[in-house]
């Protein structure tokens, strides 16, 4: 078959949807030529201009008449000022026989495809405003009823995603395949040398580390409340660092750091350089990764990777990604996110215990395989495929 990739921005500042895409984009140039199908990558004119110029024989690039950039909210509308040409005759005029879109939520296509769900919590959790303000719950719920009732083939990480793919969507489970997200590969492939990272962004002491962009759903508050804790009923005034962007949130954050008197342990760091978060990573106490979305996340198995410490959310599909690699709390329970940093401190052996499940769990989830499960698919699907012109 004639595969049209269909990519969206590949912007580092996106955070997790780039290094998924990237990560899979890699993966599939490194091992596709193994395939017996021919590789279509679709993109913005601007984002082909960003592709290797060495591609594997069976892959070529279609520059598409569509918009450049990612959106700024979750699934924030757009407004094209011009209207482009309709992709579906793009990707006729492409010869493509299926396309596999890279980025979340897709779009509807007449051509078969393949999509991937990172998380339908503006069902699960309607009421943050990054999921429901503007018109942003109406807008997400009808991209999805008609991108998953139309898909060949719906990605999921989890049984946890795979059931909520059902329930909300009514999608046949014949058609929703389990491929768990990949350990990011700056994580899994970094070198061991070490930077000034400390020195570099004013860290002393212990902290613990949370990268998230500033959403209201990534629950940095709770996170102050329980420094707060930590200091006042447990004598830990242990330090944070947050890295991330911000989405709109990030002044309501500031204002509790400074109304719970944490202003001088609590690090804004912004958006940092990839090595520079490597080494946050090696040097933090732990990652702290309370967020109230689930059912998968990036930042753990980049912890994972690299040899530190998680407490997590204890949401839906957590405990399926991550196992007995992490120590789980109530992201809204400050007091339950306290205990943890206290049982990471005091309980002999933990650390290293964690720090040991973490890496097998990482090394075992490569992009190379989440690759490998995708090509398998399109092979079966080829035999459907070929019934029509």
């Amino acid at each position: 078959m004639r595969v049209g990739i269909l990519l969206g921005s590949l912007d580092p500042a996106a955070g997790g949807g780039y290094t998924f895409q990237s990560d899979v984009f890699d993966a599939l140039l490194a091992i596709g030529e193994q395939s017996r199908h021919f590789f279509v990558l679709l993109c913005h004119p601007e984002t082909a201009a960003k592709l290797p110029h060495k591609l594997p024989s069976n892959a070529e690039v279609v520059a598409l008449d569509i918009e450049p950039a990612a959106p700024r909210g979750l699934l924030a509308r757009r407004r094209p000022a011009s209207k482009p040409r309709p992709l579906d005759d793009q990707l006729c005029a492409a010869r493509v026989d299926f396309v596999w879109q890279f980025g979340a939520p897709g779009q509807v296509l007449e051509v078969p495809y393949m999509v991937v769900v990172w998380d339908l919590q503006h069902r699960l959790q309607p009421w943050f405003p990054e999921v429901s303000a503007d018109g942003n719950w109406q807008h997400r719920e009808n991209i999805y009823s008609s991108v998953l009732g139309r898909a060949s083939a719906v990605i999921v990480g989890t049984e946890a995603g795979k059931a909520e793919v059902e329930r909300f969507f009514r999608v046949d489970p014949s058609r929703i395949l389990i491929m768990p997200h990949p350990t990011p590969r700056f994580a899994s492939a970094a070198e061991e040398k070490r930077q000034p990272v400390r020195e570099r962004y004013g860290l002393s002491g212990d902290y613990l580390f949370y990268p998230a962009q500033f959403w209201a759903h990534k629950n940095h508050v709770n996170l102050l409340l329980a420094l707060e804790l930590l200091q006042t009923r447990f004598d830990r005034p242990i330090r944070a660092a947050f890295v991330g962007a911000d989405h709109g949130n990030l002044g309501h954050v500031r204002s509790v750091t400074e109304r719970l008197g944490l202003s001088d342990r609590v690090h804004f760091l912004g958006f940092v350089p990839r090595d520079d978060l490597v080494d946050l990573y090696r040097e933090a106490f732990a990652l702290c990764y309370v967020t109230f979305f689930g059912p998968e996340n990036l930042p753990p198995l980049e912890a994972f990777a690299l040899g530190c410490p998680v407490i997590a959310s204890d949401v839906s599909g957590a405990r399926e990604q991550l196992g007995d690699a992490v120590l789980f709390v109530d992201p809204g329970s400050p007091e339950k996110i306290a205990e943890a940093v206290m049982r990471l401190e005091r309980e002999q052996g933990l650390r290293r215990q964690l720090i040991d499940a973490g890496h097998k769990i990482a090394v075992g989830r490569t992009p190379e395989g989440f690759v490998g499960e995708a090509l398998a698919f399109l092979d079966r699907f080829e035999s459907v495929r070929r019934c029509w012109a």
